[in-house]
């Protein structure tokens, strides 16, 4: 049996071996990757408190005059010192921009936007190079005419890097990967050394992702040896692949231990081989619980992965019609009493309401990296009936519990408990993107949890006791989260020196293997002489 067991490991360890080692060396570089990402100036924008003097046209003349009968949502946003309603028909549709000014349509709003957003997060938020812009504006443009003033803010702002390309992201691609969730954005390149590209999700003002070509260059070398893509065309195959080969490596690893426990170790006496074998045997029983993590994780993590990721299909939209919405900024202001940032519109229960984004006195503000602090400023949401103006109470848990069982589909008497999450955690952690959001808990399903973001109306996660076992498994086992306590680098060392054993482990296998296969050889050769 121990023969047996024997010639299994050593056979399985030959077939793990590469394998292993590409694992192991691209984890190896992960850390790395999220430590030298791109330079932002900032991850979130300070939003700004809307001056009702620079609404001169109401909503409903602004689509009225556009010929736009219904809509499914609005916002207002600004460029500089223009204000404009951004209108969508759609989650799949371009916006729209109208100037609140005179009504009149942003020709190119959407790329126009995009531009403006992502040259603030690259290079903060100061004020554009207005008096050059305004050297360099068409002769046609007037004073009044905001639409030519925000279009010329954009493209004559000489401060700062050139935008070189603005496109449309509908679908995920080999650099924008499924791991960022949102869709659609925007992809402004800018004409710098490093080619930085910022992509943005403009009807939402927020930063998704961003890449410059040093970066681009480990993501490549990360998705070819860790991630596999050269396997892609097998579509949910490479995942069967990933499964097989983990296994393998985790069943080689406790053939491994198991050796090493019914066996003693031989005296090497000079013998070269002995001490190779030693070598070997206690360097992979040091090395084997972490192989254990690493191969175990990452199986489980691939089998979850084939239940399809279908969170994007879960969203509340409704379609409202302008000649139904009277939208009007100085009553909002009154029912709220505090500076009002943005407003869109919403449906509960079939009754229309006026989201309103309010800025708080003395509110926390998020970082500018929110990569490491992993939180934002809780949510300041009010929530205004739109037939009278009156506060709907506790509006953003109503509109969270509605949310959650328009994707459930359980009842509002189901609900254990709503809380807002502000911070990525274990449970919901940094892959998810969206902050904040309501957890919305139900005692049905395994304790099921859904996670809705209430500013867009979308679903950020369903989860329930089965499915998180997976996200800790991956997140401690994996990724090291064990060591989050210690800080950053700390975890990061750990992640590479025991990425790095696994190589240290192999080399040696793959040393006493050719050794004892050398001196089988010779034996054999002296046989037959």
């Amino acid at each position: 049996m121990k023969k047996y067991i024997y010639t299994w490991h050593r056979n399985l360890s030959l077939i793990i071996a590469a394998p292993l080692v590409l694992w192991a060396a691209s984890g190896f570089m992960h850390p790395i990757m999220t430590t030298i990402r791109p330079q932002v100036a900032t991850q979130w924008l300070m939003p700004k408190a809307i001056d009702s003097n620079k609404i001169k046209v109401s909503l409903q003349q602004a689509l009225l005059q556009n010929h736009i009968d219904s809509f499914t949502n609005f916002r207002l946003v600004h460029i500089d010192t223009n204000w404009f309603y951004q209108v969508q028909q759609g989650r799949q549709k371009e916006p729209f921009y109208i100037s609140t000014h005179n009504g009149k349509l942003l020709p190119q709003g959407q790329w126009l936007y995009a531009q403006y957003l992502a040259k603030q997060f690259l290079e903060g938020m100061g004020k554009p190079d207005t008096a050059h812009a305004i050297a360099q504006a068409p002769s046609t443009a007037s004073a009044h005419d905001c639409c030519d003033a925000a279009t010329t803010c954009v493209l004559n702002n000489t401060k700062g890097s050139k935008v070189r390309d603005v496109s449309t992201i509908t679908a995920f691609n080999e650099e924008y990967k499924s791991v960022n969730k949102l869709l659609p954005v925007q992809r402004v390149s800018f004409d710098r050394v490093d080619g930085i590209r910022v992509y943005v999700e403009t009807t939402q003002d927020r930063f998704a992702f961003a890449m410059d070509n040093k970066r681009a260059v480990f993501d490549k070398v990360f998705t070819l040896f860790h991630t596999w893509s050269w396997l892609n065309f097998l579509g949910k195959g490479k995942l069967i692949v990933e499964i097989l080969l983990t296994a393998l490596a985790l069943i080689t690893s406790l053939m491994g231990l198991y050796i090493f426990f019914i066996t003693k170790s031989k005296k090497a006496k000079g013998n070269t081989t002995v001490r190779a074998r030693n070598n070997h045997r206690y360097v992979s029983v040091a090395i084997s619980l972490f192989t254990l993590m690493f191969t175990f994780s990452g199986c489980y993590h691939a089998f979850a992965k084939l239940k399809a990721d279908d969170r994007s299909s879960f969203y509340d939209e409704h379609w409202f019609t302008t000649a139904h919405t009277n939208f009007d900024i100085e009553k909002l202001q009154a029912a709220v009493q505090a500076p009002i940032t943005n407003t869109s519109m919403v449906s509960i229960n079939n009754q229309t309401y006026w989201q309103v984004n309010t800025r708080q006195q003395n509110k926390q503000q998020a970082s500018k990296d929110l990569m490491k602090t992993k939180e934002v400023p809780a949510p300041a949401a009010m929530y205004i009936n739109a037939n009278n103006y009156s506060i709907l109470p506790q509006g953003q848990t109503r509109y969270a519990e509605y949310l959650a069982t328009q994707f459930s589909k359980h009842t509002t008497a189901d609900i254990q408990r709503v809380q807002a999450i502000t911070k990525f955690g274990d449970e919901y952690g940094f892959i998810n993107k969206r902050l904040p959001v309501f957890k919305v808990s139900y005692a049905t399903n395994s304790n099921e949890r859904y996670y809705v973001e209430t500013a867009s109306g979308k679903l950020a996660l369903r989860v329930n006791d089965k499915d998180v076992l997976e996200g800790y498994s991956f997140a401690l086992l994996h990724k090291h989260e064990f060591m989050a306590w210690a800080g950053k680098p700390i975890k990061d060392f750990s992640t590479m020196f025991w990425a790095m054993a696994q190589i240290a482990m192999v080399a040696i296998g793959l040393i006493l293997y050719l050794k004892m296969r050398k001196k089988k050889l010779q034996h054999h050769q002296k046989n037959i002489a």
